[in-house]
């Protein structure tokens, strides 16, 4: 029979042994070598062990005699447990606790307690005592108020009670002077209190996703700020004090109500401003003079029709987000913003630039931009213009005048919806005189191209005749060779003059909503064609072979016509980047790969390609 040795420990190596630690093991939640090496660390994580409850011998880490100290070996002092540590760091993430015991007391030098993503409703009240805690965690958790003993924690840094049900802070919380990082975010707030402005150290503020309105004045007397979300609210405006934060450097708004930029007076390091998805219908020189440190501007998804030229007070711009706007044209200016890296205008209703020219990138747009500003360069007036006017320089009779310095300074002759059918003879020559290169005559009531336009058929460069009465081009169109730009929408066109094939230089043709049966054949033979939009006429066949010669046709527009079916050939259009076919009685391609864009739709031609 075995004895036992004298100062020898019984080794546990038993079956039943290790059954009965184990047992222990999950009926108190913790294994012992995990509180040994706490009392090591002073670090103790149990996040994600499905606790409901923290186990009663946690709360007494530092106080009860530790499990290494009941067996002494003289002979074995690797333990050292009396050089045990108080706990600084308890983390609890990812459990199911519902309370927190005021045994928290118990770890007076805690400097962190992270709770997140459990089922708490309330703070135990010792909370407060914790004297050295600087960071705080209670997101995502059940809690409705924030309690008084948060507010007690004057050496808290960070705060964190994102994704609870959280319907007010209380006035105290004023007292948190240290705070730098505070994030109530997801949760019920319908206002700040006035006190948050005595958080004059917060440096990020997070309230986005609640039901904010308005936020307090006093929010201007925090110094420190640097970063400040409110996106997903209900904000009608800002305080004119938010313009008093000298030190903030971004700023997200989107998701709200705002119907006008903030006026930022002193915001001097302002580097981010996201107002995107707001009611803005419009921008001045007052709210643009005060952003001018700005590197990104969201103006996404409002109701911006006009760009300001104050725009190029912002030089340090890099971004500039304007998709989803109401925007018809640019400010020329704006290609002189060198730091200009990303223009976003999708979803614009742009008429005054090309769409071929949008799609080659902000760098080509801000080079076209950039050279319009040279052609609107005012004419160096070395004595008399050439023009008899009067002392008026208004050519033309009554209402329908232009004048005259207009043409010479822009070189455009916009006479659009005037009713009429036909330009006084005095206009044209004044505009022959200038070297017009542009001439818009939409919205009259013209049945052909008016005679004298030729009379610009050395300088012309883009035609609207957009919403008249045509019925059909005359052969003087294959005059204009240096046309670039032709717009014959919203007319009762069928076909198109073969005079046109020695407009070589022509880039894009609008012919959307004609009676147009086909694409007319002249378009085939101009070799720079980059733009087609033919919607809302009566195509039936498509001629894919044709198209394909057409190398720089990059946008062709055929929605709503009545073909009955594509050519899968159409999908080696290579140069085509984009291709609308929406609105045709075709079953194939299917809406829903329509829907998916350009290269669904090219991808899907050429896979219908029988080899």
């Amino acid at each position: 029979m075995a004895t036992r040795g004298r100062g020898k420990r019984v080794p546990f190596d038993t079956k039943a042994g290790f059954r009965k630690q184990q047992g222990n093991e999950s009926r108190e939640g913790v294994h012992a070598q995990i509180l040994k090496q706490a009392r090591q660390s002073g670090q103790l994580n149990l996040s994600g062990r499905g606790l409901e409850a923290v186990p009663d011998k946690v709360w007494r880490l530092n106080l009860d005699v530790p499990e290494e100290a009941k067996n002494v070996s003289l002979d074995n002092s690797e333990d050292r447990w009396w050089e045990q540590v108080d706990l600084t760091k308890l983390l609890l993430v990812s459990n199911l606790l519902t309370e927190l015991s005021e045994d928290i007391v118990n770890f007076p030098a805690l400097t962190v307690l992270d709770v997140h993503d459990n089922r708490l409703e309330s703070l135990p009240q010792a909370l407060g005592q914790l004297e050295c805690l600087t960071k705080l965690d209670v997101s995502r958790n059940k809690l409705k108020t924030l309690p008084l003993c948060v507010c007690q924690l004057k050496s808290l840094v960070s705060l964190h009670i994102e994704h609870n049900e959280v319907t007010e802070l209380c006035d105290e919380i004023k007292y948190l002077h240290k705070l730098e990082d505070l994030d109530v975010s997801n949760n019920q707030l319908m206002t700040l209190p006035r006190s948050i402005g005595h958080l004059s150290r917060l440096l990020r503020l997070n309230v986005s996703q609640n039901k904010l309105t308005n936020l307090p004045p006093d929010i201007g007397c925090m110094d420190g700020l640097k970063y400040f979300e409110a996106t997903h609210n209900q904000l009608v405006r800002l305080p004119d004090e938010f313009g008093n934060l000298r030190h903030l450097e971004q700023l997200y708004l989107r998701h709200n109500k705002l119907p006008y930029l903030p006026v930022l007076e002193n915001c001097v390091n302002l580097k981010e401003l996201h107002v995107g998805n707001n009611d803005i219908k419009g921008l001045t020189a007052e709210h643009l003079q005060h952003l001018t440190t700005i590197n990104i501007l969201d103006l996404r998804d409002n109701k911006i029709a006009v760009l300001p030229d104050e725009i190029t007070l912002l030089q340090g711009l890099q971004r500039l987000d304007l998709t989803n706007n109401d925007l018809s044209g640019l400010p020329y200016g704006l290609g002189t913003i060198n730091s200009l890296k990303s223009l976003v205008l999708d979803g614009n209703p742009m008429k005054g630039i090309r769409r071929d020219i949008i799609m080659r990138g902000t760098m080509q747009l801000k080079k076209y931009l950039s050279s319009r500003i040279e052609e609107a360069e005012p004419v160096k007036q070395n004595g008399s213009s050439g023009l008899s006017t009067g002392g008026a320089g208004v050519l033309g009779a009554g209402d329908d005048g232009v004048k005259a310095h207009d043409l010479h300074q822009f070189k455009n002759l916009d006479y659009s919806n005037k009713k009429v059918n036909e330009v006084p003879l005095d206009v044209w020559e004044a505009a022959s005189k200038a070297e017009v290169n542009s001439v818009n005559l939409s919205k009259n009531t013209f049945t052909q191209i008016p005679d004298k336009l030729t009379l610009l058929s050395n300088s012309l460069k883009e035609l609207n005749m957009g919403f008249n009465k045509l019925t059909a081009l005359n052969s003087d169109i294959g005059l204009f060779l240096q046309l670039t730009t032709l717009d014959l929408r919203c007319n009762a066109l069928s076909d198109l003059p073969g005079e046109m094939t020695s407009l070589q230089n022509i880039r894009e043709v609008i012919l959307s909503n004609n009676r147009f049966t086909q694409v007319p054949p002249v378009l085939y033979q101009l070799p720079k064609l980059e733009i087609l939009l033919a919607s809302d006429n009566k195509i039936e066949v498509i001629d894919a072979a044709s198209l394909m010669k057409m190398t720089m046709l990059a946008t062709l527009d055929l929605q709503n016509n009545n073909c009955t079916q594509f050519p899968p050939e159409l999908g080696n259009c290579e140069s085509i980047r984009s291709l609308q076919l929406a609105g045709n009685p075709c079953r194939n391609p299917r809406p829903a790969i329509l829907a998916k864009g350009t290269p669904a739709v090219m991808e899907y031609l050429r896979s219908r390609i029988v080899t």
